[in-house]
Order: C-alpha cells, then structure tokens, then sequence
C-alpha cells in the first residue's frame, strides 16, 4: 500500500497553485482530479465568458498567461494556458479519478474514489467554490412547465432563440449572459439589489488592488462604498448591453405558476425559461466522514482545518484565504499552505 504525504483532491487552479509550491519540495505528492482533460470548473462554464482582469491579472504562480488577443482573455484561452501549465510543470496528476469519501484508517487518510482507495499522511482539499449550484427556493417553484438551467449548465443562445427568457442574478455572470441572450430572446432580469457596474476603467486589477490593500490594514471590506468583487466590470459584452439599455433590473418575485411567474403584486408573467446565475456553494461533501463540517463551512486557521490539522483547502473563498476562489488571489493561500505541510513535516522528522 503506497502512502503519499500529500494528495491534492480537485486539479483546477487552486489544486495546481499547491502543487507548483509542492514541486519545489521533497515531499511524494498526486494530484487527483475528477475531468478528463486540464481545466477544472471552467470546463463548465458558458462559452463566450470572459474573464475580467487581463492577462497578467490572470495568471498562477510561476509563470504568465500569454498575453491574450482580447483585452480579456477568454474561457477557451485560460483552459488551454492551465493545460499549458500542467505540462510546463509536468505534475503527477491522477485524471478521471471522483473522490467519494475521504476516512481516516490508523491515522492515515483513505480517500475512496471510483478508482479505487488512495492513502496519504496529509490532504489538501482543492474541489473548489464553483461545484455545487445554488439555486433559490421560491413557492410553487415545482409547477413551472417552462425550462429551468443554472449558469453551470449554460453554454450559448441556440435553444433560446425567439424565446421569452428570466435571469436571475446581479453578477458578473448574469450581466455577460444577459447582455448574450438579449441579442436572440426576449429578457427580463432580476437582482436583489441595484446593481453596480464599475466605470469602464476598472476592472479586476483594481478591484483585487483596493480590496487586498484594506484587507490587510485590518479594516472591512467595502465598508467606505468602494468597489467591491462583486460588482459588474465592463467587459466588451456589457459594454454593448450598456449601449443597448438592456440592463432594467426588477427585484425578486414572489412565487411561480405553471406559465412563469407572479410577482409581488399578484400580477402573472409567462416565460419560457429561467436562468439562475446565483451563484455556488462550497463542494465539501467527500470531507462529511471526518465530522468537522458546520453549516457548509469547515473551521480554519488560515487553510488548515482547526478540527483536524492534517487537512487543509485551498480555494474556497476568504474563509480560507483572501481572494483564494480568485486566479489571482489563490497563489497566497497556495503558498502557505505548502509552507505549513513542509512544516508539519519538519517537526515530524525531529519528534
């Protein structure tokens, strides 16, 4: 039975930020990733995104995403760089491989995957905040007859063309695809509140920037009414969707009926389909055996599990890390994450 000292569970760009770190050591480490090819979760994103930061503000730890031929590169060239990047560093990288159950055997971790069971002294949980759609629970939302798709299942306009379509989400995913479907469909949008777009001189750069710095002076975010990460940057898509006046928000409904919706007032309002854009919650279901979770969260020290110091996640969020769902913000969170495993085994070595 081979024992690694570590395994990456998740091969998206937080599990790729840890192993670049990791190479630089002496440790026996496997990334284990359940996609068949280099990507992670932008594999299921919708195919004219783009990201809103531009290239150098794109980029994992070690080496530069070539310079894009858009001011924003997009979903097609960030997974042919992380492909790039996977064989530039040339990792042991396990593909095709879904963990079930992480378990803890005579103080070693058994990871359980549909390839059979792994083994490692330590774990880092890369599995990401993007896995697991959120959609809103609204009354009656059972009898809609109409079509119903969360973003991660969005790809293009072709099955809603000519048809009377509802988004639902203030972000930046609901403003591209917005601003996309109105060119073939009828729209309305639906944000729970007004939402912000960045004038166009802003963009991720910025934002990361502003939040990073009071960050660490300690204060709260966005706490003046700066930008924020949330807010809408202008990419070349909104941009148009701005020219075109498309973006008239409406706050939330009250509840569907088999044709659509009804809104606060009572009155009823036909759609074809609904499209969530609200956003994902934390995939943390392989981690439930060990008993450590509470209310979709696992308590932490930075990345390192405060209930069980062997495991650490990387790329959840500020929970675990400034800005460590970002591309650019993960590097950090990656880097000290490794700096504690080679610690832990260290002191390990001297006991």
């Amino acid at each position: 039975m081979h024992i690694y000292d570590t395994i990456i569970i998740g091969g998206g760009q937080a599990g790729l930020s840890t192993a670049y770190f990791l190479r630089r050591s002496d440790l026996d480490y496997l990334i284990i990733d359940d996609q068949k090819q280099a990507g992670g979760t932008w594999l299921n994103t919708w195919e004219s995104l783009k990201l809103f930061s531009p290239s150098e503000y794109s980029s994992l730890s070690g080496w530069q995403m070539p310079k894009s031929n858009y001011e924003y590169p997009t979903r097609y060239e960030f997974i042919k760089y992380l492909t790039a990047y996977e064989e530039r560093y040339n990792f042991p990288l396990k593909r095709n491989t879904l963990v079930y159950r992480v378990v803890k055997e005579n103080d070693i971790f058994k990871i359980e995957t549909n390839r059979g069971n792994l083994y490692a002294k330590t774990v880092v949980s890369a599995t990401g905040a993007t896995r697991v759609p959120y959609v809103p629970n609204y009354p009656n939302q059972g009898l809609f007859m109409g079509m119903q798709l969360h973003s991660v299942e969005y790809r293009n306009t072709k099955k809603f063309e000519g048809k009377k379509v509802l988004v639902v989400g203030g972000g930046n995913s609901g403003a591209q695809i917005l601003a996309e479907l109105s060119e073939v469909a009828r729209t309305k949008w639906i944000t729970l509140d007004a939402p912000r777009f960045l004038p166009e001189e802003m963009d991720g750069r910025y934002l990361f920037h502003q939040a990073n710095s009071r960050y660490f002076k300690g204060e709260t975010l966005n706490q003046h009414g700066e930008a924020s990460l949330s807010d809408i940057v202008q990419v070349e898509i909104v941009k148009d969707g701005l020219e075109r006046n498309i973006y008239k928000d409406l706050r939330p409904f009250a509840s569907f009926y088999e044709q659509g919706i009804i809104w606060s007032n009572g009155e009823k309002e036909a759609f074809d389909a609904i499209l969530w854009c609200t956003g994902f919650r934390p995939n943390l279901d392989h981690l439930k055996p060990l008993n450590i979770i509470e209310n979709n969260r696992i308590k932490t020290e930075h990345t390192r599990a405060l209930k069980e110091p062997r495991l650490w996640l990387v790329g959840y969020g500020n929970w675990t890390g400034f800005a460590s769902a970002t591309i650019y913000g993960v590097g950090k969170t990656a880097r000290a994450t490794v700096k504690e495993i080679k610690a832990y085994f260290e002191n390990m070595a001297e006991s």
